[in-house]
């Protein structure tokens, strides 16, 4: 296989493994809307998978398999995790007013906290260890010699991606300008951190 025919296999996995709405995309889309450190957060979200990818292909997905402890571990921590951020997403939807509920969305948030959060969705979230370590990995090794260019690619498709989501989502700005819809964004929040978490659990 070719070098180019490697970038766009990779590319097309990532970006797909990447599509569906996680805990993490949720985060980086609600970043979005409020404007508030967009960059930095996409960033974030895309050297992670592309340090997560790099081990993957570089075979650290057979070191971890040494160890069958962190599967459980990582899965009932980021269970908790998102539990944890779905019921306080729940709370500002059900028991906040309005007025409230949009005042807290807009409020200035710290480029640290920002990124501590960052951090957290990403790396407490087993599944993105499953799709970057473990099927990126293996899927890598049908890549013999061009192994790093199927990874480039993959890398390429988490940054397009979160990118794109993070900048993209500021034309629903004009939607979230009524307090309203804060209330309706925040449960749809709680209710994905929380079927992602069922879903670890059980």
């Amino acid at each position: 296989m070719g070098i180019y025919s490697a970038m766009l296999s990779g590319f097309s996995l990532g970006f797909s493994l990447i599509l569906a709405i996680g805990a993490q995309n949720a985060f980086v889309l609600q970043q979005g809307i409020r404007n508030q450190h967009v960059f930095w957060t996409c960033l974030c979200c895309a050297l992670s998978d592309a340090v997560l990818i790099g081990a993957g292909v570089s075979g650290f997905a057979a070191l971890i398999s040494l160890y069958p402890w962190v599967d459980s571990a990582a899965r009932y921590g980021g269970a908790m995790f998102l539990i944890v951020y779905g019921l306080f997403s729940f709370k500002s939807a059900v028991f906040g007013s309005n007025y409230m509920d949009y005042s807290e969305a807009r409020k200035p948030q710290s480029l640290s906290s920002a990124l501590l959060m960052c951090f957290a969705f990403t790396w407490l979230n087993p599944h993105v260890y499953l799709d970057t370590l473990f099927l990126i990995g293996s899927v890598s090794t049908q890549f013999e010699g061009q192994r790093i260019y199927f990874a480039l690619g993959a890398m390429a498709a988490s940054f397009a991606f979160f990118f794109l989501l993070g900048y993209g989502s500021r034309r629903l700005t004009p939607l979230f300008a009524k307090p309203v819809a804060w209330r309706y964004f925040n449960a749809v929040i709680g209710l994905t951190m929380v079927t992602i978490a069922a879903s670890l659990i059980f």
